[in-house]
């Protein structure tokens, strides 16, 4: 038996729901919003738009299980579409370990600590706008293009 974390000795194909869940580190970046980068034809910037369902303390979903019913165009990640997916922040762990990295020092898996991702001001919590509250005010994403998600 390794001594080692699963993360560092299971290919992400290969590991179990919960190991897969467990790699989320609560940080919302992938539930903001994006639009076109109009400097770079077919490249999209993300803003501080976050999604109906992202609950803006808890920087998780707050219909997770259900959420493709209210939001069907939200991506389900699988290893195979990890590497097709350019948006996906830097940060993000699926996405490090589908390069080869390791998980970042402040990743709650490697603290034990859930409030670890806020705490290294890795999270968007208390940098977003309200996707409705947007779309009241004439639904222009554009005006929130953040350079912070990535």
């Amino acid at each position: 038996m390794s001594n080692q974390p699963f993360w560092k000795i299971t290919p992400l194909e290969a590991m179990s729901p919960t190991q897969w869940e467990s790699l989320c580190d609560g940080c919302g970046k992938c539930c903001l919003g994006m639009v076109d980068d109009p400097q770079k034809p077919d490249a999209l910037k993300h803003t501080s738009v976050a999604c109906r369902l992202l609950d803006p303390h808890e920087c998780r979903c707050s219909s997770y299980e259900d959420r493709h019913r209210f939001v069907p165009d939200c991506v389900r990640l699988t290893p195979t579409k990890i590497k097709t997916l350019s948006w996906l922040p830097s940060t993000c762990a699926y996405r490090l370990l589908s390069e080869g990295k390791d998980l970042p020092s402040w990743h709650p898996l490697v603290t034990g600590n859930s409030e670890s991702v806020h705490n290294a001001g890795m999270s968007v919590r208390g940098r977003t706008v309200s996707e409705r509250e947007v779309q009241q005010n004439g639904g222009d994403f554009t005006a929130y293009i953040a350079d912070w998600p990535t």
